[in-house]
């Protein structure tokens, strides 16, 4: 079992318990099945970009990394329905063997929906099997490791479901709605206040106390000058006037990467926004309607946010700026679940910035790099994080998409700069 013992426990796997697993393991796969209550087998088989995967693909590839990682290492009597499935849906992992191409994912016609959903129940019913030989004695932490870094990687999935459905449905003429949301509530939102902090040394990273990926550690020590931050993100009604200002006209606020891409893309607004007799309307979960000024402008790219900052004389904040910050919130306190699956107007009465947590993921101008004394796991799952460490910058934060246990202020997300499918949106900051 190379892979499992190769993981790193000051960062996961402290004190597991084969019930508490078992029983996060069954309501996370429960909660991926449920996102696609709504959907028709045609919907999941669905690609509309290289970087969108057909639903189906997702529910097959979360399937895979438990067979993948616990099942056949674990259990040697299990057989896999399809020994082919370990190239199908393996994502990037080499360590495993090669991979289907990722942009021809949508032409797999096979195995069907049903089929996929039939490799899921084998699968739960082997790592039931597994889980109910460990409860005697419970299972080694090393093993529950693994399967709790399968739980948060199932709940990546599932934001990833809800952001690569939601591009397949705009592509789709009659914009269908994925399920019916609540009606927009425009609210007056007030100008932006700018709370200050004063420099000092900070503690960054995970302390390792619960689960975190091998990325958010190692906790680290890091200088963070006085900045004042905004107290709540950019809204629509402040990112048209950007527009209306020629703000995709003026390659003075663009980077030089970013003005080429605004050029050929033809890049006049964010994803899903479209204008006609001066209304602008936005692509939702729940289809096309009119623009809320008031909510947070969602789908910017990490060019678009800081073209935005240059426009507002302010700059995109470090991530050690960030974190800084929200280690100080609740995200209980911040994070509203709601059913609406789309970033909503601010709630006033939070104390300190609001909407730190679980609306939009949060640009930051941080590259996606390693920690001062990180290590990538040896094996397989080392590919997890550590190789993507180029060309990718940090978001924080979480979305409205993104499952609240998944939600902890040292949570590195990353994308390319250029990506705009994700819940992304802009905070400000500037000089204290």
């Amino acid at each position: 079992m190379r892979e499992t013992n190769s993981l790193n426990r000051s960062y996961a796997g402290q004190g597991l318990e084969s019930k508490a697993v078992a029983a996060s393991y069954s309501a996370i796969r429960q909660a991926s099945e449920a996102l696609c209550e709504p959907l028709e087998p045609e919907d999941c088989c669905i690609q509309s970009m290289p970087d969108v995967s057909p639903t189906k693909w997702h529910l097959a590839h979360t399937s895979w990394f438990f067979e993948t990682f616990v099942l056949k290492p674990g259990l040697a009597d299990y057989r896999s329905p399809n020994p082919l499935y370990e190239f199908l849906f393996n994502s990037y992992y080499n360590a495993v063997g090669e991979q289907y191409s990722r942009c021809r994912r949508g032409l797999l016609s096979r195995p069907t929906l049903s089929e996929v959903m039939a490799y899921r129940a084998h699968v739960d019913e082997a790592m039931d099997g597994l889980f109910a030989a460990g409860l005697a004695s419970d299972l080694e932490q090393d093993l529950l490791a693994v399967i709790e870094m399968g739980i948060h990687h199932e709940q990546q999935h599932q934001e990833l479901m809800l952001m690569d459905i939601k591009h397949v449905f705009y592509r789709n003429p009659l914009r269908p709605a994925y399920r019916e949301l609540p009606e927009s509530s425009q609210q007056e939102v007030a100008p932006l206040t700018w709370l200050p902090f004063n420099g000092d040394l900070q503690s960054i990273g995970h302390n390792g106390e619960g689960f975190a990926y091998d990325n958010e550690a190692p906790q680290h020590r890091a200088y963070v000058e006085s900045f004042l931050i905004a107290d709540r993100l950019i809204t629509c009604s402040e990112y048209v006037e950007f527009i209306e200002d020629g703000g995709y006209e003026r390659p003075e606020l663009w980077l030089s990467d970013a003005w080429q891409i605004i050029q050929t893309r033809a890049w006049r607004a964010p994803l899903y926004w479209e204008c006609e007799d001066d209304q602008w309307q936005i692509m939702t979960l729940g289809g096309m309607r009119d623009l809320d000024p008031s909510e947070p402008v969602c789908h910017v790219s990490f060019y678009e946010a800081d073209a935005y900052a240059r426009w507002m004389g302010c700059w995109l904040p470090r991530e050690s700026v960030w974190e800084t910050v929200a280690r100080k919130l609740p995200i209980e306190g911040n994070f509203r679940e709601q059913d609406c699956l789309h970033p909503t107007p601010l709630v006033y009465g939070t104390a300190g910035p609001a909407q730190m947590f679980g609306d939009v993921w949060e640009w930051t101008c941080s590259p996606y790099c390693a920690y001062p004394g990180y290590r990538a796991r040896d094996g397989a799952l080392g590919e997890y994080n550590g190789k993507f460490m180029c060309n990718q910058m940090v978001l924080r934060g979480g979305s409205c998409a993104t499952p609240i246990s998944h939600i902890r202020a040292t949570y590195r997300n990353f994308f390319p700069p250029d990506a705009r499918w994700p819940f992304t949106g802009i905070r400000l900051t500037k000089e204290g």
